[in-house]
């Protein structure tokens, strides 16, 4: 397990939903774990949105400081840099959509491929409107690669269609995620699957997760 874990991917890939679940499985393994928030775009749905739950499960959260606001471009905290600067603990990051949210990990970057110990996760949905193929999230992963400053490392097949999900949707997330991974030669990590759906699936890989609040139910 990476001392650092970082989820990036495109508008509604889902990837704040597996920060969260990603950083509550790391603390029934480690007393020390932060999950650090830098989506900085997207103010409907954020890691400060289950700020409640984490700090319940003894999880500091770090994010803007005027996350679920109506300021479009809110600070990033001096305290993001002890995230990554500080090793004694186990850190989560939850980075912006594609690659104009991405731009707020450059600064980041040096100290996080300095310590070498992170792994970079492009989370993949491919029923959203501008990933619905291999090809295209490609584009997306080195669109956000080149503003972020730091290489993708492996995949998360997280295709879903919210409450409408089925056994046939996931399928073909695997389907298409195993092509990304032809693609760009990266492996794919997990297919998540929210945890009552994943009990009646006969899958490898899934890691079974709690859907969180959202700031607004879209």
């Amino acid at each position: 397990m990476h001392r650092v874990t970082l989820f990036a991917g495109h508008y509604g890939s889902g990837k704040t939903n597996l920060a969260v679940n990603w950083a509550i499985m790391l603390k029934k393994e480690h007393e020390r774990v932060v999950i650090a928030d830098l989506d900085i775009v997207n103010p409907y749905f954020r890691t400060k949105d289950s700020a409640e739950l984490l700090e319940k499960s003894g999880i500091e959260v770090v994010s803007p400081e005027f996350a679920n606001s109506n300021v479009d471009l809110p600070a990033l905290p001096s305290e993001l840099y002890g995230v990554v600067q500080q090793r004694g603990r186990f850190a989560v990051l939850d980075i912006g959509g594609d690659d104009r949210g991405a731009y707020a990990l450059g600064r980041f970057a040096p100290y996080i491929l300095e310590e070498n110990d992170y792994e970079m996760i492009f989370v993949a949905n491919f029923m959203r409107p501008l990933t619905r193929t291999p090809e295209e999230a490609l584009e997306v992963m080195r669109e956000i690669e080149a503003a972020g400053g730091i290489p993708f490392t492996a995949i998360a097949n997280n295709t879903n269609l919210s409450k409408l999900t089925d056994e046939a949707v996931i399928r073909e997330g695997e389907e298409k995620s195993a092509e990304l991974s032809r693609l760009c030669g990266l492996p794919v990590l997990f297919t998540s699957v929210e945890k009552n759906l994943a009990r009646g699936l006969d899958l490898d890989g899934v890691l079974p997760i709690e859907l969180q609040k959202k700031y607004y139910d879209l």
